[in-house]
């Protein structure tokens, strides 16, 4: 049996610090991060006239009467095929978005990168870019470094509170929960979870970073399986920069490359990899390394793109000196094109549910037990419960109605002999109904008689109707 140590599954994290950079990615991922972080914080704030019964709150996850409100979208609990439906949409936009142009996800978009840029940002304010944090890191507690550290560590908790109250913030009246929590007067949970966000914002956008990606996140293990050698990503034109500037092989006089060794596509690396060592699980293809080698090359008069959005089944005509493929050949191809496909037509499909959803729905419960009535004068009754739905904001008049073969008698519970009732703005009605069969009627005596009862909405007309059944005498 073997002695040899196993291989260690944890790493210990080594200090990252990414110099500034400008360019073209640079400036794109700043857009991204001002657009999502402002959706994020601002959305609870933003309001939608729904009438005087519903919440005016433009996005409201309303736990309490199990609703999700999006403008003028209302999605009810029995409606939770919406949010399955949109859940698989965003599978599917990150599998199409993988398979065409690699971890842009990962790179742009994802809560972890947001928050860590902007992080590093706060921490590039206040202690300087990378040979200033270098410094600091290396060099001794003095009480410039002890400021310079607290100052930067409230302004993160200051920025993790903010990202934990705005995510409660969609589940409450923001306004009046804010108010609630300068009172003291909130419920406990939304403090515990204001607290729970705010520490993992905290830790994992300051001090983790990286180490999320590689070690909490799934995604750089899956990303293979959505990846093939004509995706685009993040790539060093290894037969362009070799041999480098500072190899053996040029010092011993072998042609030099465009690579001069400057080592800005590592310095400025998110995650402190070196794109020149080729593909590797950690890299999210932020694409800094390619502003930071554009710059450079730019400066040293060498053509732009040593390190590029390129794909592998480029790699054999760019070394014979032919010109890569576009950008479209390799995004549109049956993979993506399949991927597209059904991603729409799950989009369409929900769309047109939306649509088509009536503002009434109503659900038929026959009372069981017992299972039909023997009246005073041998007529036989069967009890139902009928739930009706009221999507609409405002308070509606309804009609009850039956259809059958069969002579039926139906009256409502507690309504003296009328058929209509009320059901408030936007809640679910329970009404108590009565069916009667008089003894001469064939329904009294089979032993089942198909009926339909129908709601009528007698401001507008709509109708909603379910099938049921009467049970007569020779019912078991």
């Amino acid at each position: 049996m073997s002695s040899d140590t196993p291989p260690a599954l944890y790493a210990p994290q080594e200090p990252i610090f990414p110099r500034k950079v400008k360019g073209f990615f640079r400036t794109f991922k700043w857009w991204i991060m001002a657009v999502t972080l402002g959706i994020y914080y601002l959305t609870p704030w933003l309001r939608w006239d729904r009438g005087p019964s519903l919440p005016d709150q433009a996005v409201l996850i309303d736990m309490a009467n199990r609703r999700f409100y999006f403008f003028w979208i209302e999605i009810w609990s029995h409606e939770f095929y919406f949010v399955a439906g949109l859940l698989i949409m965003a599978g599917l936009g990150l599998f199409l978005f993988t398979s065409a142009l690699g971890r842009v996800w990962c790179g742009y978009a994802c809560p972890q990168t947001v928050w860590t840029d902007l992080f590093i940002l706060v921490e590039r304010w206040i202690e300087g870019d990378r040979n200033a944090r270098v410094r600091l890191w290396n060099g001794k507690w003095t009480l410039r470094k002890w400021r310079l550290r607290l100052t930067k560590w409230i302004v993160w908790l200051f920025i993790a509170v903010a990202t934990g109250g705005a995510w409660v913030f969609y589940f409450a009246d923001a306004p009046t929960l804010l108010s609630n929590f300068l009172t003291f007067s909130a419920h406990p949970a939304a403090y515990l979870t204001i607290a729970i966000l705010t520490a993992t914002t905290f830790v994992f956008g300051g001090f983790m970073r990286e180490q999320v990606c590689i070690y909490m996140c799934p995604w750089p293990r899956i990303q293979a399986a959505m990846m093939d050698p004509d995706t685009i990503t993040v790539a060093y034109r290894e037969w362009r920069g070799e041999d480098r500037k500072n190899s053996e092989a040029v010092k011993a006089g072998a042609p030099q490359g465009d690579c001069i060794d400057c080592m800005a596509c590592v310095n400025v690396c998110p995650v402190g990899i070196d794109i020149r060592d080729g593909q590797q699980m950690e890299c999210i293809t932020c694409a800094l390394c390619i502003d930071a080698c554009d710059d450079v090359m730019a400066r040293i008069g060498k053509p732009r793109g040593l390190i590029d959005y390129i794909a592998l089944s480029d790699e054999e005509a760019e070394r014979a000196g032919a010109a890569p493929k576009k950008l479209m050949s390799h995004i549109l191809r049956a993979r993506t094109m399949l991927y597209t496909a059904v991603w729409m037509l799950i989009g369409v499909g929900l769309v047109y549910a939306l649509f088509v959803r009536s503002d009434i729905e109503m659900t038929v419960s026959p009372v069981r037990n017992p299972t039909y009535v023997l009246q005073s004068d041998g007529s036989i009754r069967n009890i139902y419960d009928v739930r009706l739905r009221n999507k609409l904001g405002e308070e509606r008049e309804f009609h009850l109605s039956l259809t059958s073969d069969e002579n039926l008698r139906i009256e409502l519970g507690g309504r003296d002999n009328l058929l209509s009732f009320t059901a408030p703005a936007d809640t679910t009605v329970l009404q108590r109904v009565y069916v009667t069969a008089r003894p001469q009627d064939p329904a009294a005596s089979l032993a089942r008689t198909d009926l339909r009862l129908w709601v009528e909405d007698l401001g507008n007309e709509d109708k909603a109707s379910q099938s049921t059944i009467f049970n007569g005498r020779e019912s078991k």
